[in-house]
């Protein structure tokens, strides 16, 4: 089943991907709410030629812009930045219906005086909201802005998703601190290179783009909705390592799970190309108690293979 590689890889392909653990002024700047958090570990990527290697291949846009945007400002990213966090929120808008806001948290040591004298000679004037003063990102960003709430914490997306975090951060409404399921889900993963943690609606969106046609079975019609919600994590130490756990109400729901996945992927090796089954024999489905756990490996031959397949030409676009 193709669409399990290429599962694998919208992971790397969606948002950047590097991370560590994350730091209460983040914590206290995401709303409760949230659909998906990604966090990325500057220093972990340069120090890692694999990690270095995809970046390269598959750097979004959005990243792009927001490094140009703090060279701009005066800020190294190589250098300064030491995680980036990006956050997929729900909120209401102004007609009461929910919609999804990026919001981005970057850490690290930005010399907060330095980037306010920059902003300041380029003439670039912020607005005022509360106590805090938002700024419009230059570098070609798409509307992107920024605001400092320390000196080593950076918000920035768009004005809109910038005064929910600061909302968050404010007390205005609930932030992270408050999800007891979503730092739980965090916790064992948050200490790794590369993690990130899904509710259960994100979940359920990102098994049914896995499993495909597999979705509209019957089984998996009745245990979408026992999926509490999923983690994942990546290392570079050795090759490429992917570790996806989906957490699900009982242990029959996990099984289940399993068995759906396991046959998707014996029965894409029947059909896929000899790149696809070089990654697709790499990867393992087990059931633990609750949890559904996928390993995916490659050593640095199976991960430059990967990076020159088809299908992952095909996905990166």
């Amino acid at each position: 089943m193709k669409r399990i590689l290429v599962f694998l890889l919208t992971f790397l392909l969606s948002v950047p991907m590097w991370a560590a653990p994350l730091r209460n002024a983040a914590r206290t700047a995401i709303p409760a709410d949230i659909q998906q958090l990604i966090a990325v570990d500057y220093r972990a990527m340069n120090n890692s030629a694999t990690a270095m290697q995809l970046k390269d291949k598959v750097l979004p846009q959005q990243l792009k812009d927001f490094e140009t945007a703090l060279r701009n400002a005066g800020v190294n990213p190589d250098k300064d930045v030491e995680q980036l966090v990006f956050a997929s929120t729900r909120v209401k808008d102004e007609q009461g219906k929910s919609t999804i806001r990026i919001i981005g948290v970057a850490q690290g040591e930005f010399a907060g005086k330095t980037i306010m004298a920059r902003l300041n000679k380029q003439k670039i004037k912020g607005k005022k909201y509360r106590t805090a003063t938002i700024f419009p990102m230059s570098g070609g960003t798409g509307g992107m802005s920024m605001t400092l709430i320390d000196d080593y914490t950076m918000i920035f997306g768009t004005e809109s998703a910038v005064k929910t975090a600061l909302d968050a951060r404010d007390s205005q409404i609930r932030s992270l601190n408050s999800n007891s399921t979503m730092l739980d889900m965090m916790a064992p993963v948050q200490d790794e290179a590369v993690w990130s943690i899904l509710d259960d609606k994100g979940t359920q969106t990102m098994l049914k783009s896995a499993l495909g046609e597999a979705s509209q079975l019957a089984d998996y019609d009745m245990i979408k909705n026992r999926l509490v919600g999923s983690r994942y994590s990546i290392k570079f130490d050795n090759g490429f390592n992917f570790d996806l756990d989906v957490i699900t109400s009982d242990s029959l729901t996990a099984a289940t799970l399993s068995s759906l996945l396991k046959a998707g992927v014996m029965l894409k090796q029947t059909t896929a190309n000899d790149s696809e089954k070089l990654a697709l024999s790499s990867v393992k489905v087990t059931s633990d108690s609750k949890d559904l756990k996928l390993k995916f490996e490659a050593d640095n031959t199976k991960f430059q293979a990967l990076l020159k397949s088809d299908l992952f030409a095909a996905v990166s676009k």
